[in-house]
């Protein structure tokens, strides 16, 4: 019964908003206070079966106002991390690595432009292909980046922290 006094306090804490596109309407609604305390930051979930071909992680979220970074990483429970991605604002840097068998590949910067934006929404895709984690950002790819984890089925946990607030993750 307490349980379901603090659930609703949950929801009567904050109000609802939406969030408005360039054009004004709305982009996507804000997640339920239930919602919000599921995605909170930093975020710890489970991938359900694991990663394999085909499999596709969405993630939107909003930018924080002043940001300093985020991580995004697939990790195979508490040990390997298949991917990394660091987004660094001071340094415009989008940043990608992983680590196996106890130590850091090499890092991977490259990249045409840095994609995020204070304060505003994204949707970014990580699609599991054969020999790569291939990620959209909006709609459009951002980057590949070749497995170094051998079994894509023991990527079974995303980890998400920083600069940021989910809206919704799938």
């Amino acid at each position: 019964m307490a349980e379901l006094g603090m659930r609703e306090e949950l929801r009567s804490a904050a109000p609802n908003r939406k969030l408005d596109s360039s054009f004004g309407e709305p982009a996507f609604a804000s997640p339920s206070k239930d919602e919000q305390q599921l995605l909170a930051v930093p975020f710890c979930g489970s991938i359900r079966g694991g990663m394999r071909p085909g499999k596709k992680i969405t993630i939107m979220g909003i930018v924080d106002p002043e940001p300093d970074g985020f991580d995004i990483s697939l990790t195979c429970g508490c040990d390997d991390v298949a991917l990394e991605v660091s987004a660094r604002f001071e340094d415009r840097q989008l940043l990608r690595n992983a680590h196996v068998s106890g130590s850091w590949g090499e890092e991977e910067m490259a990249i045409p432009f840095f994609p995020f934006l204070a304060g505003q929404p994204f949707r970014l895709e990580i699609h599991c292909e054969h020999q790569s984690f291939r990620v959209l950002l909006d709609g459009q790819p951002l980057f590949d980046f070749c497995h170094r984890v051998r079994s894509l089925t023991s990527i079974d946990t995303i980890q998400i922290s920083g600069s940021l607030s989910l809206t919704k993750l799938n």
